[in-house]
């Protein structure tokens, strides 16, 4: 019998997975941390390795091009004419490996250990990346492919994509698709695929608290002095209820009520208490009681303190009173939720609260808002149907809690919709040591892939 295209594609696929993970450890291994300065010849390596990829691939106008800060990698094959234009998303930037200590295996030295592979942007999100492009490798070898494509391969997107919304809009024509495969989100568990429709957005902030010009001492001026650390512990401490609402005022103006049928739909979802408890290793959740984990997680707002810092912090003592203190907070934003407006409650906020014996600095460092997609487009049915075939099963449609800013970016200045799949999963540990990816899970997700491709 005579094998189809789509037999052949993945035949091949199967056939040479031992290259697509040596594909993925070649780029795994560049330290391409986009916050960090001192990683700039990393970012440019990383931006470097994926054109090279995409010309092997035998893609068309491949270019690196520049941004405000990172480079953007471009590449096209639009040799289908009257098939759909897939404009395929992915980001070459990881987060920083800290603490370093914690790590078992090299961050940037894939190491291969039973179903899975350790390093640093295994999951998040290079092993999406690597993915879409062996599912095309693997299509590409025996025929030419069943749509148009298009890439966008930013570096800035652990940093909130600072320089991507001005680069899109100088390069709008260049971009023109009928909607964008985007594989950074995952998969709620290895035998559940899952489809995105929804993302909270971001505003990160920078938040300091002055006190005395100079550190000094606290047994000198103790008591007499609002210690800085003290006035910022306080504020951060004003910024929930004792329900774990946040207290900015105004915070949840534009935040959508749930509908029953929305809130049937999380009541299916997995996201149960117990598997939080299972995943996290904490005694009890914590968060707004008339909602569930789920709802908390998809469709609620939050305000986060991502990192603290003040006075003396090395191992022994100094009775010091530090002469400032500094936090790291974001927020998490649902639809609706503008980033400037929130950055306007927070000042207000802070006007309001702030004692008189302080003096404060808020910077806004980025901002992006939410996104729901629209399941109604061919897009997503091909996602759904390909992800039935390679699971045996109907994928669940989830709102996801973290932050994609393209998405909101494509759909405001592109005007196409998003659809959301990837193949990492929640005990990936990406963002913190140990990050890991597995390859059972990951190989099927490049065979949904090549199906989804023909589904178009």
């Amino acid at each position: 019998m005579t094998k189809t295209n789509l037999d052949q594609a993945l035949d091949y696929a199967h056939q040479t997975r031992e290259s697509f993970l040596q594909s993925l450890k070649d780029f795994a291994s560049i330290p391409s941390v986009s916050t960090d300065q001192s990683h700039q010849a990393d970012i440019h390596s990383a931006a470097a390795w994926l054109a090279k990829r995409l010309e092997h691939l035998g893609m068309q106008n491949v270019a690196v091009m520049p941004t405000d800060m990172h480079p953007v990698v471009y590449a096209e094959w639009l040799q289908a004419p009257g098939k759909p234009v897939v404009l395929i998303y992915g980001h070459y930037d990881v987060q920083p490996v800290d603490p370093i200590s914690l790590w078992q295996t090299d961050p940037f030295n894939p190491t291969s250990a039973g179903e899975y592979l350790f390093a640093r942007g295994a999951s998040d999100m290079k092993g999406q990346v690597v993915a879409a492009l062996s599912a095309l490798e693997s299509i590409l070898k025996s025929r030419p492919l069943p749509v148009n494509v298009k890439f966008l391969f930013e570096g800035e997107e652990e940093i909130g994509s600072p320089s991507l919304a001005r680069w899109m809009k100088d390069h709008q024509a260049l971009l023109k698709a009928d909607f964008c495969l985007n594989p950074d989100a995952g998969m709620l568990a290895k035998d559940s695929p899952t489809i995105t429709y929804g993302l909270r957005g971001l505003v990160y902030f920078e938040l300091k608290v002055f006190g005395p010009e100079n550190d000094m001492h606290s047994g000198m001026v103790g008591g007499v002095i609002h210690n800085p650390a003290q006035a910022l512990a306080e504020l951060i401490a004003a910024m929930h209820d004792a329900n774990g609402k946040v207290t900015l005022p105004g915070f949840y103006d534009r935040v959508r009520t749930l509908s029953q049928d929305e809130r049937a739909q999380f009541a299916q979802l997995p996201n149960t208490e117990s598997k939080y408890l299972e995943l996290t290793g904490v005694k009890a959740l914590w968060g707004e009681p008339e909602f569930t984990p789920a709802e908390r997680l998809g469709a609620r707002p939050t305000l986060e303190i991502n990192g603290l810092l003040s006075g003396f912090t090395e191992a022994g003592q100094k009775t010091v009173l530090p002469s400032h203190a500094m936090a790291k907070i974001s927020c998490r934003l649902v639809p609706d939720q503008d980033p400037d407006e929130v950055d306007a409650q927070f000042r207000r906020f802070l006007t309001e609260k702030a004692p008189p014996t302080i003096r404060w600095e808020l910077e806004k460092i980025s901002g992006a808002p939410g996104s729901i997609t629209n399941l109604d487009q061919p897009g997503i049915r091909a996602l759904a149907a390909a992800q039935e075939v390679v699971w045996q099963k109907k994928p669940v449609y989830v709102r996801e809690g973290g932050s994609i800013p393209v998405v909101g970016m494509m759909q405001s200045i592109l005007g196409i919709e998003s659809v959301l799949t990837g193949f990492g999963l929640p005990e990936d540990h990406i963002h913190s040591p140990n990050e890991r990816l597995h390859l059972p899970t990951w190989y099927k997700g490049i065979d949904a892939l090549i199906h989804f491709f023909y589904n178009l």
